[in-house]
Parts: C-alpha cells; sequence; structure tokens
C-alpha cells in the first residue's frame, strides 16, 4: 500500500503549500517513511522550499505525456527519505495536456509507477476545480482541504464536497485543516468553534520563516506550537491510514 494523499483547494493563499510541505517532512522524519512530495502547482511554492535551487527543465509536463519517467525528474532534498518532484512553468499548460489526451486516471497511473519506491506520497495541487485537480481526485487516498476560518473559504470547501458529492464510484476521504488560525480574531475563533474536531494550525512567525529558511518548521522550530500542531495532524493522519489498510485487508477466512 502506497497512500496518496492530496493537500488541494479551490482558493489559492489557504496555506497549501504550507500544510503539504510539513506533511511531507513528517511523514519522513516522524514516521521514517520513504516520502515522495509531488508539487503539481507551477508556482512551484513546494520545489522552492525543499529544491535545490537549480534552473528548471521545463519537462514537469512531459512526465505525464510520458516523453520523460519519473526516476529523471525526482529529486532528493536535505532531509533523509524524502524526495521531490518539482513544478515547473510547464504545468501550466497541464489541463490542456490532460483534455487532449482524454486519460482520465494518467496521475494514478503514474502513481502506480512508483509504489515499489515510495511509502507516502503527498500531492501538491494548483488550486481550482480543473482536469488536474479531477485527475487528484480520482487518484488521491485522502484529500485535505485547508480552509481559513472566514466565509469565503468556508465557501470554497463546501464547493470541493458538492462536487465530490456529484461523483458515482470511489473517492477519496475528505479532511478540511483549519490554517493559519490567529484565536486573537472573533471571526477565527467563531469558525473553529464551529468545527472543533478540524485540526488547527496556528498563524505563527515560524511558517512564515519556511520561506527563508527554505526548510520545513519542524526540522528548524521543532518546539514551536505550529510544528506540534503539523506533527499531531500528520500522527492522525496516519492513524486514519492504518484503519484504511485494515478494512482494505481480506480477513483471513
Amino acid at each position: 500500500m502506497m497512500p496518496v494523499i492530496a493537500v488541494y483547494s479551490l482558493k489559492g493563499g489557504v496555506g497549501k503549500t504550507t500544510l503539504a510541505v510539513n506533511l511531507a517532512w513528517a511523514a519522513a522524519a516522524l514516521s521514517a517513511r520513504r516520502t515522495l512530495l509531488w508539487d503539481l502547482d507551477a508556482q512551484g511554492g513546494a520545489s522552492f522550499i525543499l529544491g535545490s535551487g537549480k534552473a528548471s527543465r521545463d519537462s514537469a509536463k512531459a512526465l505525464f505525456s510520458k516523453d520523460i519517467t519519473a526516476d529523471r525528474l525526482i529529486q532528493p532534498t536535505a532531509h533523509e527519505r524524502l524526495d521531490l518532484l518539482a513544478a515547473d512553468a510547464s504545468l501550466r499548460g497541464l489541463d490542456r495536456l490532460f483534455f487532449d489526451l482524454g486519460k482520465k486516471r494518467r496521475l494514478a497511473r503514474l502513481l502506480e509507477t512508483l509504489c515499489h519506491d515510495y511509502e507516502r506520497v503527498i500531492l501538491d495541487c494548483t488550486p481550482g476545480l480543473t482536469e488536474t485537480s479531477e485527475q487528484v481526485m480520482r487518484a488521491a487516498d485522502v484529500i485535505l482541504v485547508p480552509v481559513i476560518p472566514s466565509p469565503l473559504s468556508q465557501r470554497a470547501l463546501d464547493e470541493v464536497v458538492a462536487f465530490l458529492d456529484r461523483q458515482t464510484g470511489r473517492h477519496a476521504a475528505l479532511l478540511p485543516v483549519h490554517m493559519m488560525v490567529d484565536r486573537r480574531r472573533a471571526l477565527h475563533r467563531a469558525g473553529v468553534e464551529a468545527n472543533p474536531d478540524w485540526p488547527a494550525i496556528p498563524m505563527a512567525s515560524a511558517v512564515e520563516q519556511m520561506a527563508v529558511e527554505r526548510a520545513p518548521v519542524g526540522s528548524f522550530a521543532p518546539r514551536t506550537p505550529a510544528a506540534e500542531a503539523f506533527a499531531a495532524l500528520w500522527r492522525g493522519i496516519e492513524r486514519r491510514l492504518s484503519r484504511m489498510d485494515a478494512k482494505a485487508k481480506p480477513s483471513g477466512r
């Protein structure tokens, strides 16, 4: 089993990349899992934080047209057991490629080729409801949706839920996560209190420092509330994956 965890939102600016990078690091460092972070966002935020900084070869899209293989593009990061499939500007044409290919499970099939090399895959997804996001929803086992405690962010989550409800057949488990929570704000307090079972990641200077350090919070500020919140969230995801694995296994009778 190689669970695929997608971090996805209709909205940008809700902490999607922050969540993906820190969960990928937690999978590798805290769970000692061989982990791949696949950056599907042409903005390449996760690739900037974890990547080598070398110039892009504009080949990320070519993986989907099978003009290049994943092993040619995967790069190690500075963190043990954590690899990166970096984004580049070519991904801006990925929706059009998926449409032209007409292959509804191309991403899922590519992920299957990685199952012998990795135990966990984290997808940092592009925002919006697109051909790419539909591929992600078919391929993922768990979809994490970052939600800032505000009406617009909540509305974006509701649209994702409505979209999945309209789909036939199996779809991934959905897990909303409150991001950038500032409990000094009445709106944020009300949002968190309305959904007390959702994991919550606090607004924190350590999170903002990620782009400066070019590293996950847990690697440079492990004792901060933000690092502890990411770690707790990851432990919850691992428990969920364990339950899913147990249900998938035959009873032995």
